[in-house]
């Protein structure tokens, strides 16, 4: 770590440092970048919580549809298949944000000097946004909270480049958000797989496909 970002970092004052030293100083990143990670973190805390929520309606959802299998009730059970596959859908859409969500916490965690700060939270900005956009259907209430915190991490941003006269690489930046995003579908993928029951052998087409649309 160089000696000018420690000083920033820390907001030590020094003779003889310039205005937009001092500015800078008045008010340090770390503070603020901590503030943002303490916000995405409750995010991803409250993605967690409608994940329960998800799982539960899940498994009940799957006993009505057992229970009316069994009773050779097709119409119920093609209905439970359809609720159940929303659901699905909704629990795919939850984990992929938690997990996007985890990725941008912990690179901002990670970051050890200005040009870091650029670089990360970048993509990262990327990512919230991304989420954000899916969020609208799950978490409504989430929309306006992660907006915020992407404004706070562009703010952060413009000042760190600024400071260390580090430029965006739009190309790399977007290429790292669509990793992260890319990646966090994946494992979520799998996760809701293996979390999620399937359907009854012998299902009817009907209710399989309604179930597949997932």
């Amino acid at each position: 770590m160089s000696e000018r970002f420690a000083k920033k970092w820390e907001n030590k004052k020094k003779d003889g440092r310039t205005y937009g030293d001092a500015l800078r100083e008045a008010t340090p990143l770390k503070p603020r970048l901590d503030a943002a990670v303490k916000k995405i973190d409750m995010q991803i805390s409250r993605l967690d919580q409608t994940n329960d929520r998800f799982t539960q309606k899940d498994k009940a959802l799957f006993a009505k549809l057992v229970d009316a299998y069994t009773k050779h009730d097709q119409s119920r059970a093609n209905m439970y298949a359809n609720e159940l596959a929303e659901v699905h859908k909704m629990a795919k859409l939850t984990m992929n944000a938690r997990l996007a969500l985890d990725q941008v916490s912990l690179r901002i965690k990670t970051v050890s000097e200005f040009g870091d700060i650029v670089t990360t939270l970048g993509p990262a900005i990327g990512v919230l946004r991304s989420v954000n956009v899916g969020m609208c259907s799950v978490l409504p209430e989430a929309e306006n909270e992660l907006g915020n915190i992407g404004d706070m991490l562009s703010g952060l941003m413009f000042e760190a480049g600024s400071g260390s006269g580090t430029f965006l690489n739009f190309n790399t930046v977007n290429d790292d958000a669509s990793k992260i995003l890319a990646e966090a579908a994946t494992v979520a993928e799998q996760r809701v797989s293996a979390n999620f029951p399937d359907l009854p052998s012998g299902m009817s087409t009907g209710a399989t496909d309604g179930r597949s649309r997932t």
